[in-house]
């Protein structure tokens, strides 16, 4: 997962409605949105290459999503595990705060960097790992949003995505404003606002769409969310091609 827009109220009825877009490299082989066989009780799409996820739920009324965080000059180790299998770990886990304080002490600096969302009943957190620090924080109430950077980073594509997101909550128009937005394939307009990530001028504006179109690498999926204060949920995930041609749509209700 590459950006994320989600607006948290953990007292109101509706938890958590959040948008989402994975991009990845057309290759890379994947599962559609579905019950995983193996775990009935997790759903999610799966990354069939290393076995992970990018979003999923869990039927006990948990939820995680993953995004990496784009920066050459952080020191991975050689071995690094897959980022993808802390999605499944977080909602299989006895007690989600333990686990997510433990991995930010220990764990986290042994992976790629990552940005990692997870929530059940008690909270939502939100936990870090870059270069230059490793943070656990609750996240706030109100409408947030990550891409490869940290929790609210102004990048314009972040900034976007939560302008859609809450126009389409003021609106009345969820989720299809949301999704609206989360279509967008222009580069930026503000190429001056553009993070320097190391990756060079020309494909930080590359990557700055929210919706990126390409034939080797791009957006994959969209994923938008409702999460009930009941632990219910409903879940929806539109798939991309090369050229950002549709490949399907699931949607899916969670009890």
């Amino acid at each position: 997962m590459c950006l994320i827009a989600f607006d948290y109220r953990p007292d109101h009825q509706v938890r958590l409605r959040l948008v989402a877009n994975r991009d990845e490299f057309h290759a890379r082989p994947s599962a559609a949105l579905g019950i995983w066989e193996d775990a009935p009780d997790i759903v999610g799409g799966r990354d069939l290459q290393a076995g992970g996820t990018w979003l999923a739920l869990h039927r006990r009324g948990r939820f995680a999503a993953v995004t990496n965080v784009r920066d050459p000059g952080l020191e991975v180790p050689s071995d690094a595990p897959s980022r993808g299998h802390l999605v499944r770990e977080a909602l299989e886990c006895d007690d989600l705060y333990v686990w997510l304080d433990d991995l930010a002490k220990h764990q986290a600096s042994h992976y790629a960097g990552f940005n990692l969302l997870a929530g059940d009943s008690h909270g939502l957190w939100h936990l870090h790992r870059g270069r230059e620090s490793i943070h656990l924080v609750p996240v706030a109430p109100g409408t947030h949003g990550i891409s490869n950077g940290d929790l609210d980073s102004p990048w314009p594509k972040v900034e976007l995505a939560r302008q859609g997101l809450a126009h389409s909550l003021n609106s009345g128009d969820w989720p299809r404003a949301a999704l609206r937005a989360m279509s967008e394939s222009r580069p930026t307009e503000e190429p001056h606002r553009l993070p320097d990530t190391g990756v060079g001028e020309e494909l930080e504006r590359r990557l700055s769409p929210l919706f990126i179109i390409g034939d080797d690498y791009g957006t994959r999926a969209m994923t938008w969310l409702t999460w009930y204060a009941d632990g219910s949920a409903e879940i929806g995930e539109r798939r991309y091609g090369p050229g950002g041609d549709p490949q399907g749509e699931t949607t899916l209700q969670v009890p």
